[in-house]
């Protein structure tokens, strides 16, 4: 017999109403963990926006011909808390390489890192060891061809 309302009463209307209530038990904490995933996403993307950064910076102040200890501070200033900072040089380039744990629980533990490299500038100008200087065709004559 259905109520003044219209709704159904009795056997048949009181299957549904637990649904609600079931659906929102089920898809709340779906909704809570995606969010989570998201934030944690998030995090380690600004993380290894940092150790770009920290790379970079750091190969910079070596390249400026600044002390090791001048450059890995400058690398580690940007770079995020308890990243690890190594600092080569390789020829004529200063090689920087950051790395970092990602922020977040130890199951999601990931290593982010980067590296850059920059050219010395002490060695700007001068020509690599075992090249041989060629003059172009006219040189000797002013520069001018016959």
């Amino acid at each position: 017999m259905p109520s003044s309302d219209g709704a159904p009463t009795g056997a048949a209307g009181r299957g549904d109403r637990g649904s609600v209530t079931a659906e929102a038990a089920v898809a709340l904490p779906a909704l809570v963990v995606f969010c989570m995933a998201l934030v944690w996403a998030l995090m380690a993307a600004a993380a290894q926006i940092q150790c770009v950064d920290a790379a970079r910076a750091g190969a910079r102040a070596a390249a400026r011909s600044e002390p090791v200890p001048a450059a890995v501070a400058a690398a580690r200033s940007a770079a995020p808390a308890g990243a690890r900072v190594t600092l080569v040089r390789d020829g004529d380039l200063w090689r920087v390489a950051v790395e970092a744990r990602a922020p977040g629980p130890g199951a999601l533990a990931l290593t982010l890192g980067a590296r850059a490299a920059a050219l010395a500038e002490d060695s700007v100008g001068r020509e690599p060891p075992g090249t041989a200087h060629v003059a172009a065709p006219g040189a000797a004559r002013g520069g001018r061809t016959p």
